[in-house]
């Protein structure tokens, strides 16, 4: 796939995965957040606190999950710590990073905290 290509099969999943937590009652308080730690692809408010998403389309859910890796999971630490650091508790807001899965028939599985240390 190309890079046009993939960056906006990466929105569309991304918009997909946000309008899933939205049904659920999750308001979207951030899509694709930069910090100079890395990108957050979504930030969702959960009562007090956050709801870090990554979100990761393949053809299957199991390989869309081998895409998830070490590296990226310190990024996300990272970029989530800088958001956080901006609110009014800090570290101390309540938050849980989860990974959307999306297949190649647009199923999604939300793997809630899914990166639990």
């Amino acid at each position: 796939m190309s890079g046009a290509m993939s960056y906006h099969a990466g929105l569309s999943a991304e918009g997909q995965v946000a309008r899933d937590y939205q049904r659920r009652g999750f308001p979207l308080v951030r899509h694709r957040w930069r910090g100079t730690g890395g990108e957050i692809d979504l930030v969702m408010q959960d009562g007090d606190g956050f709801v870090f998403i990554e979100v990761k389309k393949s053809r299957s859910h199991a390989r869309a999950a081998e895409r998830v890796s070490q590296r990226q999971i310190h990024r996300l630490y990272a970029a989530a710590s800088e958001f956080l650091a901006t609110c009014p508790q800090g570290l101390n807001t309540p938050a849980r990073f989860d990974v959307a899965l999306i297949d190649g028939m647009g199923q999604i599985r939300i793997v809630e905290n899914a990166l639990c240390a």
